[in-house]
């Protein structure tokens, strides 16, 4: 299966999203694109996301393993229905959002500028 997007934690294919080291130890999140409700760009900062590389202060946010966070600067938050949302953050937040706006027919709430959530 061909990947429309992969660095060493997010995988887009054609037909799912997938979170590496989202679950404990190293399990992965599968996300078919249709579950997906809404995609949001946020700006990470020392409690909004980059002083985390695993997990949540926060029981609305579950950010996935990556150890390179701290010196990522965007964030793309998945609406999947449920109470919590995948906190992300791709090597290259563009061309994730652009394979996850062509999957979902969604457009993107915020430009990347606002504030993310306390993760």
């Amino acid at each position: 299966m061909n990947s429309s997007y992969r660095d060493r934690w997010i995988e887009c294919t054609p037909d799912v999203l997938r979170i590496r080291g989202y679950y404990f130890p190293w399990g992965t999140k599968t996300v078919r694109y249709p579950e997906i409700r809404s995609i949001q760009r946020v700006r990470t900062g020392a409690l909004t996301g980059r002083g985390r590389i695993w997990g949540t202060a926060n029981p609305r946010y579950w950010a996935n393993l990556d150890p390179h966070r701290p010196g990522k600067h965007t964030a793309i938050v998945l609406d999947l229905g449920r109470f919590v949302r995948p906190f992300i953050t791709p090597d290259d937040p563009d061309a994730v959002e652009r394979v996850l706006r062509e999957h979902t027919g969604l457009a993107a709430v915020g430009d990347g500028t606002g504030r993310g959530p306390i993760v």
